[in-house]
């Protein structure tokens, strides 16, 4: 574990670091958050408010075991995340199809949501940094952040996919693309870390989703037709093995402080 050395002294960070296994699981949560929302929807026939008030409540329960835990425990987190990416998800749709906002309202909103999320964060604590969050004020700014984009990354992946008709593999090309762009310039160019993490976070989720649209929607509207229940099913499975894993390193890193001490 990585001890945060600041004004609190040796608190434990909530969240991890933005490695590489990060990301391929955070790809792979959104991937199964848009793919896993139209399951329970469409194909389980519960509709969309019945599997929002699931969701959210499912979530709810998550987040409180995620708060309860005062450190960063991966299997905690990332049900969070998984959790997060569906109701983020089911935010949108409900917004689009039962409110009948167009595409480009709700990424506006979420864009002023999450913008006005950041300034209280940075107004309140000076930082929008994943490498401090070791109070519950500055984790319930980071979750609340997590949910708008979230929410902001399905609609602005459904207006390229959907209503500018590009389709879901040249937006997930897009959106990949950016994403590249933002880490040379992070890499070779010195963009600022913090910005370009919470840029990344954000376009990860249209990516990841249009490429989960890609496999799991029919050939006739576009996707690779493998189905919401595999596609789900199949990057659960890696989200399992990729925790699994953390968990482990997680368990090792303790054991080693533990014999320095």
């Amino acid at each position: 574990m990585t001890m945060t050395a600041n004004e609190y002294g040796s608190e434990l960070n909530r969240v991890p670091d933005a490695t590489l296994d990060f990301w391929l699981i955070k790809v792979m949560a959104v991937t199964m958050g848009e793919t896993a929302a139209d399951y329970l929807a469409v194909n389980l026939g519960l509709g969309l408010t019945v599997t929002s008030l699931i969701m959210a409540g499912i979530l709810v329960i998550a987040l409180a075991l995620q708060f309860t835990q005062k450190r960063y425990v991966p299997w905690a987190y990332w049900l969070a995340v998984v959790l997060i990416s569906i109701v983020g998800t089911l935010v949108t749709d409900n917004l689009v199809d039962n409110f009948s906002l167009r595409l480009e309202m709700t990424t506006i909103v979420f864009s002023a949501a999450l913008a006005l999320t950041f300034i209280a964060w940075y107004a309140s604590e000076r930082t929008l940094s994943i490498h401090t969050i070791f109070t519950t004020r500055r984790e319930i700014f980071y979750w609340l952040a997590i949910l708008f984009t979230f929410s902001l990354g399905t609609a602005a992946g459904d207006l390229l996919a959907e209503r500018f008709d590009l389709g879901y593999l040249n937006t997930g090309l897009i959106f990949g693309g950016v994403i590249a762009a933002i880490a040379l310039a992070w890499f070779f160019l010195g963009l600022n870390g913090i910005l370009a993490f919470w840029l990344a976070y954000i376009l990860t989720r249209p990516f990841g989703a249009s490429f989960g649209d890609l496999l799991a929607q029919p050939v006739e509207y576009g996707g690779m037709g493998f189905g919401t229940t595999f596609t789900s099913l199949t990057f659960l499975g890696c989200i399992v093995v990729i925790v699994l894993y953390m968990t482990l390193k997680c368990l090792i890193d303790e054991d080693e402080q533990a014999l320095l001490d």
